[in-house]
């Protein structure tokens, strides 16, 4: 769908689309509407429960008076609500609406209500964002869908006076959402599709838009000593990969010491020997959401030209059981020179997370360190699917990360990290074991273990296990692949690591 910002006019054919805030005031150009077809919006409005509740929708058919097709009345809310996530609700209302209705062609009269945070660029800007985030399908693999379930949208207009300033506004967004839906792609991938070298290749084509991305492969990894990872990987016929991303974007004489993601990368979990049950087992493509997400952050702030210096790195890996798959009870040694005895195959993104972590930190000397991984179901049960993990040993990272997710809708919670947690991973043969020894907070040792891999650097470890993918759809994140993470790490790059 193709999305631009025009001047205000009447369209002359296809869905004009106009706002109405609670207690069915309406807009300006509702009002206007309203004039023109001899009052048809008001008697609408009377007619039917509608009030102008966010995200509510009304509309009329081939009304008198103009000319489009039909009139969309959406609810704004309360003026003093409408901010810009209300504003992206909206836009991807509109377009879920829109693209069951049989039309092609709509446009978005933008009049920011009295009283709203929002001035209408803004409210413009963020209407065509949320509309673009909507409008998000993974369809490549269907081949008989009928058109009559394909969406009918094909362009949207958002009218704003002043375009221009809106527009430069919109494209700064929609750089953020080519990550986003880049993130969502890959999560969406079957294994047979996307797996360690294909993902490798797709990291790969950011160094179009001017990121230094760099690949080291098994061998590599073996004289690195990264015998965590390779544990991992080494039931799989699939080569395991660890991709380096750069983005320089400070200014000449910034600080040029960076900040690292690192990501997660199981392209498909099967448990490895300790195995998972079959049912449901097909989800775990999306065991690389923790890479997908760095990999989009780093095509939106290489889109956007983000003022910072960023470093992402994934691990990447397939977790399969066969005659030389990891067992339970082997031996490992990581890249820190740390033993690890392995209890669980299934608890591996740990151990992928552990020599990525040691690496980036060795090697980069990072200002601040933020890991993403789908890593345990505990966090599932402790949140459901509203809120991510947050495991942290500083406290102004912790704080920026959830002022960061609050901004922009993708929520964390913090919990615990105390040494009483950490003794549970303490081990009898080796330096640690890869789970806790005693069935509970399982989310907890998790981090605990990731900490030990840390050395010191502020770090912040999110668990995005329950965010990943959603069944359930919502007006900017369709059901599937959400792209979790990509928009919290690139407000927090912009609050925090680029200059005001």
């Amino acid at each position: 769908m193709k999305i631009s910002l025009a001047e205000p006019s009447l369209p002359r054919s296809g869905a004009l689309v106009v706002g109405v805030s609670e207690d069915r005031v309406l807009s300006r150009t509702a009002a206007a509407v309203d004039g023109k077809t001899g009052g048809a919006l008001s008697r609408a409005l009377k007619s039917g429960r509608f009030r102008g509740a966010k995200n509510q929708i009304i509309e009329l058919l081939a009304p008198g008076g103009i000319a489009a097709s039909r009139v969309v009345m959406v609810g704004l809310g309360k003026a003093k609500e409408l901010d810009a996530l209300a504003a992206q609700a909206i836009g991807g209302t509109i377009v879920g609406h829109l693209g069951k209705s049989g039309e092609r062609t709509a446009a978005i009269a933008v009049d920011s209500p009295k009283g709203a945070k929002l001035k209408a660029v803004e409210m413009a800007a963020n209407l065509a964002y949320g509309a673009r985030l909507g409008s998000y399908r993974f369809d490549r693999y269907r081949t008989k869908e009928k058109p009559e379930k394909k969406p009918s949208l094909r362009t949207l207009s958002v009218m704003v006076k002043d375009r221009t300033a809106a527009s430069r506004a919109f494209s700064r967004l929609d750089k953020i959402a080519d990550g986003v839906f880049l993130t969502r792609d890959l999560v969406s991938e079957p294994a047979n599709v996307l797996y360690p070298e294909s993902l490798a290749r797709q990291a790969r084509t950011l160094t179009k838009l001017g990121v230094k991305v760099e690949v080291l492969g098994q061998a590599r990894m073996e004289k690195l000593g990264m015998g965590a990872l390779l544990g991992v990987a080494q039931g799989s016929p699939r080569q395991p990969q660890l991709v380096v991303m750069r983005w320089d974007g400070a200014a000449r004489g910034a600080d040029k010491q960076p900040l690292a993601i690192v990501g997660k990368g199981v392209t498909f979990d099967t448990g490895g020997i300790s195995i998972k049950p079959s049912k449901g087992m097909e989800d775990m493509k999306w065991d690389m959401g923790g890479a997908g997400t760095v990999i989009g952050l780093m095509r939106a702030l290489a889109g956007r030209k983000a003022k910072a210096n960023v470093v992402g790195v994934v691990g990447l890996v397939e977790n399969m059981p066969s005659g030389m798959a990891q067992r339970p009870g082997d031996v490992v040694t990581s890249a820190s020179g740390q033993t690890i005895e392995v209890i669980n195959t299934d608890a591996e993104g740990r151990l992928v997370l552990a020599d990525a972590l040691w690496y980036t930190q060795n090697r980069f000397k990072p200002k601040a360190m933020i890991d993403l991984a789908t890593l345990t179901g505990a966090i599932i049960v402790s949140l459901g699917h509203v809120h991510a993990g947050l495991f942290s040993d500083n406290d102004k990272l912790s704080q920026d990360l959830a002022a960061a997710g609050q901004a922009e809708g993708e929520l964390v919670w913090r919990f615990p990290l105390h040494a009483e947690y950490d003794k549970e991973i303490d081990c009898d043969i080796a330096d640690m074991k890869n789970v806790g020894s005693g069935g509970g907070a399982g989310s907890i040792t998790g981090a605990q273990f990731l900490k030990r891999f840390t050395n010191n650097v502020p770090w912040a470890h999110l668990d995005i296990a329950g965010m990943a993918w959603s069944k359930k759809g919502k007006p900017t994140v369709p059901k599937g692949g959400t792209g979790f993470g990509v928009r919290l790490l690139d407000r927090l790059v912009a609050d925090r690591y680029e200059p005001k």
